[in-house]
């Protein structure tokens, strides 16, 4: 066969399935963002003294990722067994909780035992990054398939601190003021309404999910899922629905053509059939083991976590310290106080409240939801990820590094400005470190089957970082205060980050799971040869579908329509029998066309072989040729 005749496959995105993922995921950066504004107010209004507020905001930041650290590996391999669907559901669900209970808080005490919980219980991050490599293993579509849920934490991160800055103390109670006689809920929990905002959003999720989210995991694909069967009937009537409502208002008066009504209306009722009507066999796959952790750490798996956990320990440890810098009481900058030696003797902040540090963040965020998905992808492809990573490891030791003097600028105006766009320089590197982080990391695997324990581990060793972060920031900014020297703790910020670029420096690209343009091409000769052996042996063709032999005349477009719809199709086939026929589907598309001998005047179609199947359809059906 002539090289021209072999068409590659078409690799997309699966975009529905990462769109139903990223509404699973969207509820928990919204959850997690919104506690930065009020952090600080909150741990002061639980009984702590001003000048100790950095460190116990530290502390609760980082008892989140030190429970994660503990649970992360089991949450990973619970998914390589049971599935990434329900996995992703139960730990959704046991953050709602904890998010509910966060709000509720009444002793500083009950607030670090709450986000202990919450590390505990969230597995997510892990799981849904392992369920983004089954859905996408080819490397060319890794940069925008991986930057997807980096988008999803920057959207929530526009929303979160918008919500926990808007719609927390809304009576602004102060640190130790005494309640009225009859208090309101708000006025006992001054911080709970933002979670309690965030528990409809994980509702929300968690129900999109058992509805629509599929199975990734190759194991447990075969098994029966109710939810997903509920969604698809969800889907099938809603879309009728929608037709039906479309006749009414496009239909040109009261009655229907009698040309174009069908004699016999549908009859068809979704219901799920079962595999034994088609004679299949659905006794599932065998579970694998679990893989060994020798199968999952090799050197550059090794180096590539080392990389992703400092890289977490710095950027969390930021994120941690900048609302903390930000409502740090103002210093008196006059020549007269001895405490006020600029350039580097300074312990002032800048004095905002929750709600001005919250519209920060919400631009910080917008900002950074542009740049993952405008700026990353066409970046990463023509760079490399390798390169990227390591441009922005060295850049950002330095954006740390100039952050503290942005506090000795002589009016407020200038200040928020210029922390802003620290702020904005340095959500930029991130933006692009963690996604290229995760792709190295990913492509390090040496197989599909051992990436659930592979990302339970980053997950595990990365809360190791974001645990250390926010303990040592905001230690060392309490000291700093103490001393006189607020850009102690940005500079230690800067060491660490200096660091952690190093080993970005050993780090080497793997080859992926999707195969590469040779690994096609021999695919495509051994269909070409198969399709040679079939023209020998006489073998039949693909045979016409009902859509493909419809009459344009005897059938009308409502039946048309009906008889296209995918949802209805797949209703009524069990997952096994349609991953087959996806799969024959996807085969058959890929075959090369054969030039065959026509009619005179019908020279640019060709007629399709006609089997018993097709017997009394008409040469003048519409769908008989294939143009």
């Amino acid at each position: 066969m002539a090289a021209a005749n072999k068409r590659l496959p078409e690799r997309r995105l699966p975009v529905q399935q990462m769109c139903v993922l990223a509404l699973c995921r969207i509820s928990e950066p919204i959850a997690f963002t919104s506690v930065f504004p009020y952090l600080p107010e909150m741990i002061e209004s639980l009984g702590v003294p001003e000048d100790e507020v950095a460190r116990w905001a530290g502390i609760c930041v980082s008892m989140f990722p030190l429970a994660q650290f503990l649970t992360a590996v089991s949450w990973g391999r619970a998914s390589d067994r049971y599935g990434r669907k329900p996995v992703i559901l139960l730990s959704l669900t046991c953050t709602m909780i904890t998010s509910l209970l966060w709000g509720f808080s009444s002793s500083l005490g009950m607030a670090i035992a709450i986000r202990v919980l919450a590390g505990a219980a969230n597995g997510t991050v892990g799981i849904i990054r392992t369920a983004v490599a089954e859905m996408v293993p080819w490397k060319e579509l890794q940069p925008r398939a991986f930057s997807v849920m980096p988008l999803v934490w920057n959207i929530g991160s526009i929303f979160g601190p918008t919500l926990g800055g808007a719609l927390a103390n809304p009576y602004h109670m102060k640190p130790g003021q005494p309640l009225p006689d009859n208090p309101t809920l708000f006025e006992r929990f001054p911080y709970a309404l933002p979670n309690m905002l965030a528990v409809i959003l994980f509702l929300t999720g968690i129900s999109i999910g058992i509805l629509f989210l599929e199975e990734t995991l190759a194991a447990k694909k075969d098994r029966r899922d109710y939810g997903l069967e509920l969604g698809l009937r969800i889907k099938y009537y809603s879309k009728q629905a929608l037709r039906k409502t479309k006749r009414i208002f496009t239909r040109a008066d009261g009655n229907e053509d009698s040309e174009t009504e069908p004699l016999l209306k549908p009859q068809f009722a979704p219901s799920p059939t079962s595999d034994e009507e088609f004679g299949v066999n659905t006794a599932p796959k065998p579970a694998l083991p679990p893989p060994s952790f020798r199968e999952v750490l090799h050197y550059q798996t090794i180096i590539n976590l080392i990389v992703y956990t400092l890289l977490a320990l710095h950027n969390i440890a930021f994120d941690q310290l900048i609302p903390i810098f930000m409502h740090h009481p103002v210093q008196d900058h006059s020549a007269n106080n001895p405490d006020f030696q600029p350039p580097l003797k300074f312990a002032g902040g800048f004095g905002l409240d929750s709600g001005r540090i919250g519209f920060i963040f919400t631009l910080y965020g917008i900002s950074g939801m542009f740049t993952q998905f405008l700026v990353f992808p066409p970046v990463a492809r023509k760079y490399g990820v390798v390169k990227c990573l390591r441009v922005c490891a060295v850049c950002m030791p330095v954006i740390y590094f100039f952050v503290p003097f942005a506090a000795l600028l002589p009016d407020r105006t200038s200040q928020e400005v210029a922390i802003f766009v620290l702020m904005i320089i340095k959500g930029f590197f991130s933006t692009f470190a963690f996604p290229c982080s995760t792709i190295l990391l990913t492509n390090s695997a040496s197989s599909l089957r051992i990436l659930g324990t592979l990302n339970g581990i980053a997950t595990s060793v990365g809360a190791v970082g974001r645990a250390l972060g926010p303990a040592i920031g905001g230690s060392t900014f309490t000291y700093g205060v103490k001393i006189g020297y607020v850009i102690l703790p940005w500079w230690v910020l800067s060491f660490i980050a200096t660091i952690a670029a190093i080993p970005s420096f050993w780090v080497v690209e793997g080859e992926g799971f999707g195969g590469d343009a040779d690994n096609v091409e021999d695919d495509e000769d051994s269909i070409i040869e198969e399709d040679e052996q079939e023209a020998e042996d006489g073998s039949p063709g693909p045979l016409l579908s009902r859509t493909d032999t419809i009459s344009s005349g005897a059938i009308s477009e409502d039946e048309r329509e009906y008889d296209s719809d995918d949802t209805a199709r797949e209703i009524t086939q069990s997952p096994q029998v349609r991953s087959r026929r996806a799969s024959s589907s996807n085969r058959l598309s890929r075959r090369p066309s054969r030039k065959m001998s026509a009619p005179i005047g019908m020279e640019n179609r060709t007629i399709s072989r006609r089997f018993s199947s097709n017997l009394g359809q008409s040469f003048g059906s519409a769908g008989s040729y294939n143009p």
